[in-house]
């Protein structure tokens, strides 16, 4: 069976939240309180044990360029507006079918005093969740083989299995898993296993209005986001990138199973630049051990040695 995941566009998030309210709703989990944070418009504020997706607001004092709508500008041609086919969707998505340049007149609108204030001004938004690692530090720390693989190729958390341990906790690079504070056993993402057994597409992706969630076999997703990489950088969007999508490019995960495209730095977005999974350096850790051991070993027999003579 091919292995499948999610592809995040963050160009084409948002902030609806509607991937979160769907996964609360199908995974049938508590909220987190309806207050919102302070920072920015969100309740959330990050990914926990009752949180399984959760939408990051940035926001920053510098225009992203290759943004709007046609009709601001149709100089990017209507390939850049293309439509998407999500999986499980059987037509296009509205939001972008209704902004296709075809049926638009050839002059743009010229922006107002408001509109080029904004313009000094962007948001960054992206949906997160587990990245359901290829390498996986949860699965590698669990004493008890309550995690592990499935035939989807995602990570899973048996919860009739798991003793609330927290090894896993440490063990995750980004953060993702968590503890119920009522029963101390850990929960994320499932990439709703459930949901696959059935043939049907996980509740985020089918939710998402936009296609930025977007779900698939990791060989579809995988070659759809290098060309919308290359689609963003032909409209100006310079610091475009993937993360996490191969192993060549995050080899401290051995690539991620739920990737991402960015505009910007990871830090900016809240993910570590570089991941790597602890027990990546263990074969280092115990090597250097060693030679600490025989250097030690090597001094104590020289300074007997040293005696005797003397």
């Amino acid at each position: 069976m091919q292995e499948m995941g999610f592809f995040t566009d963050t160009t084409l998030c948002i902030g609806c939240k509607a991937c979160e309210v769907a996964c609360k709703q199908w995974n049938q989990l508590p909220d987190d309180g309806f207050s919102l944070t302070g920072m920015s418009y969100d309740n959330t504020g990050t990914l926990g044990a009752s949180t399984w997706r959760h939408v990051a607001f940035v926001e920053r004092t510098e225009p992203l360029p290759g943004q709007g709508s046609p009709r601001d500008g149709i100089e990017a041609g209507a390939g850049a507006f293309a439509e998407l086919r999500p999986l499980g969707q059987p037509a296009p998505t509205s939001l972008l079918h209704d902004v296709a340049p075809t049926h638009l007149a050839d002059v743009p609108v010229a922006l107002g005093p408001s509109q080029q204030a904004l313009g000094k001004f962007s948001w960054l938004m992206m949906s997160d969740v587990c990245k359901h690692c290829e390498r996986a530090g949860c699965l590698e720390a669990c004493p008890t083989g309550a995690i592990l693989r499935t035939e989807f190729g995602s990570v899973y958390i048996q919860p009739d299995v798991c003793n609330g341990c927290g090894y896993c906790v440490s063990a995750c690079p980004f953060g993702v898993v968590d503890r119920r504070e009522d029963d101390g056993r850990a929960w994320k993402c499932t990439l709703c296993y459930d949901r696959l057994e059935g043939g049907m597409v996980p509740a985020c992706a089918k939710a998402c209005p936009t296609a930025s969630i977007q779900f698939g076999s990791l060989a579809d997703l995988r070659e759809r986001a290098r060309n919308r990489v290359e689609q963003l950088r032909a409209r100006g969007v310079a610091d475009a990138r993937l993360y996490g999508e191969t192993a060549e490019s995050q080899p401290g995960t051995e690539g991620l199973h739920a990737f991402f495209l960015l505009c910007d730095r990871p830090e900016v977005y809240g993910l570590p630049p570089d991941p790597v999974v602890p027990t990546a350096k263990i074969v280092a850790s115990w090597r250097a051990m060693a030679t600490g051991v025989v250097s030690l070993a090597a001094l104590a027999l020289g300074a007997v040695l040293s005696a005797r003579r003397a």
